[in-house]
């Protein structure tokens, strides 16, 4: 019987100082819909069973993965406000995003670019993967980040299944 390696839940935190500084203001930062905040203040996303991320044979993640949750950031008397719904990490030949449906529902957008090239397994086996900022990321949290800026790294926890 051969195994494979399946995500089966992805931790990000998007960014822990806007994190803070939304907390910090008087903002609330709330989770909805399957999203769990994490004791370090992340954000954990069990993974829609269907399309599923899987690890190669060297640890590297594949493929298309969707998860379930929304975070909502609010502040300033609504004049804050960021919703990330439904994370999508998607992995192809160039390269890797996370894909999220924002403040609009009809719409995704590409948040997040990931380093595949600086993947790293953490104390707990977790796959960590750098992020960070895309455009449309930028553009999401109005601008206060611009293009390229360092995000949290995701974190990837895997189950072993059998096929």
């Amino acid at each position: 019987m051969k195994q494979s390696r399946q995500v089966i839940r992805l931790i990000w935190g998007l960014k822990q100082s806007f994190r803070n500084y939304v907390e910090a203001t008087g903002g609330v930062v709330s989770t909805d819909h399957g999203a769990e905040r994490t004791p370090d203040g992340a954000f954990a996303f069990a993974s829609v069973p269907g399309e599923i991320l899987t690890l190669d044979d060297h640890g590297k993640p594949q493929g298309q993965g969707q998860f379930r949750g929304e975070v909502q950031f609010q502040g300033h008397g609504g004049m804050l406000s960021v919703r990330l719904v439904d994370p999508i990490i998607e992995i192809g030949d160039a390269g890797g995003v996370i894909t999220v449906t924002g403040n609009e529902p009809s719409s995704r957008l590409e948040i997040a670019k990931l380093d595949l090239t600086a993947i790293t397994v953490g104390d707990a086996g977790e796959i960590l993967i750098p992020t960070t900022l895309s455009m449309e990321g930028s553009y999401m949290l109005d601008n206060h980040y611009p293009l390229g800026t360092v995000l949290d790294p995701v974190r990837l926890t895997c189950a072993v299944s059998g096929d």
